[in-house]
C-alpha cells in the first residue's frame, strides 16, 4: 500500500527574483489531497546573488556549471538554516524547483541550477529535484508545472491565477487541465520600479500616479504571443527580446510605463477570465499585493476574485512543488501532457538520496 502522509520541505525560487520561498508542509491523502503548512518563510537574495542571477541567460555553459555548483551549496546552506530554527524532524523529502537559468523549450532545452545530488548530501535529505528536464525531453514546454497541484489541491475554484514574473492561469476545459503563461507580471514591473532605487511598486502607488501610453499599449498588445494557441510559456529571454526594447526605444517616465504596462497586464487576464461567466478566481504570487493591478482587474471582469492568506499568496508555487515530490516518490503524475504538450502523461524529476 503506498504510503499516504508525507512531511516535505517545498522550495522554490522564482524568475521575479524575491527570494527563495520555504515550506514546511504536511500533505495527507484520505479520498483527496489535504495539506497542513507548519512554518514558512522567504530568504531574500543576497546582492551579489541578486545580480548573478539576473543575469544568468549572459553566461557560458561553462560558467554556468561553476554557478550551480555554488548555488546548489547556497541553496543547502538556506535550507539547513530553516530546519534547523524551526526544529523540523521526521521529513520525507526536500523537493526544491532550483532557480532557472535558461528555458527554451522550443530548442529542447531547459537549465535548473540547484538541483544536484550535491544538495542531497549536504542536507543528509532525500531530495526530488530538477522536474522540467524530463517534460522537454519529451517534446513538452517543461512549464507550467503547478496544475497538477491546482487540479488536486484547488479544484475548488474555476481559474487559479498566480501573479508572480509572469502571470499564469489553470483550469479545467472539458475534463482536462488547461495551464499557459499569460504574460509577464513582476519581471518587467520590478525591472522598472529598480530603475528608481525600489526592490517593487508598493501596492502599485507608482503605477496607480501614471498615466496610459496608448502607443506603448498597442504595441505590448499586438505582441504575437498573446495569439498562439496554448499550451506555450514564456522565459526571461523573451522579455529580454521582446519587452524591454519596445518599452526603453519610447523613452517614457517610468510612472508611465508602469502604468501602461499594469494596463497591459489586465488587458490580457481579463481577456482569458472573461470567456467565462460566475467563475471564482483564486489568485496568488506577489502580484496580488499589487493593489492597484488588483483594482483594475476587478474592473475589467465581473468574476469573483479571491485573494486567500499571505502563506497561501507567497508560498503556493513552494507547496506546490512540494506536493510533486510527493507525487514523484509515489510515482504518481505529476506532468499533465494536456498543460505542457508533452507526448504522455509522467512523473518528473530527479530523486536524491544521501
Amino acid at each position: 500500500m503506498k504510503k499516504n502522509l508525507f512531511r516535505v520541505i517545498g522550495v522554490m525560487s522564482g524568475t521575479s527574483l524575491d527570494g527563495i520561498d520555504l515550506v514546511d508542509v504536511t500533505f495527507e491523502f484520505e479520498e483527496k489531497w489535504r495539506y497542513t503548512i507548519h512554518h514558512s518563510e522567504t530568504v531574500k537574495y543576497p546582492e551579489t546573488w541578486y545580480q548573478t542571477l539576473k543575469h544568468l541567460v549572459t553566461f557560458s555553459e561553462v560558467q554556468l556549471r561553476e554557478i550551480d555548483a555554488d548555488y546548489t551549496e547556497f541553496l543547502a546552506h538556506i535550507i539547513q538554516r530553516f530546519i534547523s530554527k524551526n526544529h523540523i524532524n521526521g521529513i520525507d523529502a526536500v523537493c526544491s524547483h532550483g532557480h532557472t537559468a535558461k528555458h527554451e523549450p522550443a530548442k529542447g532545452y531547459t537549465y535548473q541550477i540547484g538541483n544536484l545530488s550535491m544538495l542531497s548530501k549536504k542536507l543528509k535529505q532525500t531530495v526530488v529535484c530538477d522536474f522540467r528536464a524530463q517534460d522537454v525531453a519529451l517534446g513538452g514546454q517543461g512549464a507550467p508545472l503547478v496544475p497538477i497541484g491546482d487540479k488536486l489541491l484547488f479544484s475548488d475554484y474555476t481559474f487559479c491565477l498566480n501573479l508572480g514574473g509572469f502571470a499564469n492561469i489553470s483550469f479545467e476545459n472539458e475534463g482536462e487541465r488547461i495551464a499557459y503563461d499569460i504574460c509577464p507580471v513582476n519581471s518587467v514591473l520590478n525591472h522598472y520600479a529598480n530603475r528608481l532605487g525600489f526592490e517593487y511598486d508598493n501596492e502599485g502607488s507608482m503605477a496607480s500616479k501614471g498615466s496610459v501610453d496608448d502607443l506603448l499599449l498597442k504595441r505590448l498588445n499586438d505582441l504575437d504571443f498573446y495569439a498562439l494557441p496554448f499550451p506555450k510559456s514564456l522565459g526571461i529571454e523573451w522579455v529580454n527580446s521582446e519587452i524591454l526594447p519596445r518599452i526603453n526605444k519610447m523613452d517614457l517616465p517610468v510612472e508611465i510605463v508602469l502604468r501602461t504596462f499594469t494596463e497591459h497586464i489586465t488587458d490580457q487576464i481579463s481577456e482569458v477570465l472573461n470567456t467565462t461567466t460566475g467563475a471564482t478566481v483564486l489568485i496568488t504570487g506577489g502580484g496580488a499585493y499589487h493593489t492597484f493591478l488588483i483594482d483594475r482587474l476587478r474592473e475589467k471582469t465581473s468574476n469573483q476574485l479571491h485573494i486567500p492568506n499571505s502563506d497561501l499568496v507567497e508560498f503556493k508555487e513552494a507547496l506546490i512543488f512540494g506536493f510533486l515530490g510527493v507525487l514523484k516518490l509515489r510515482d504518481e503524475v505529476n506532468c499533465l501532457k494536456s498543460v505542457t504538450g508533452a507526448s504522455k502523461n509522467h512523473s518528473s524529476g530527479k530523486i536524491f538520496t544521501p
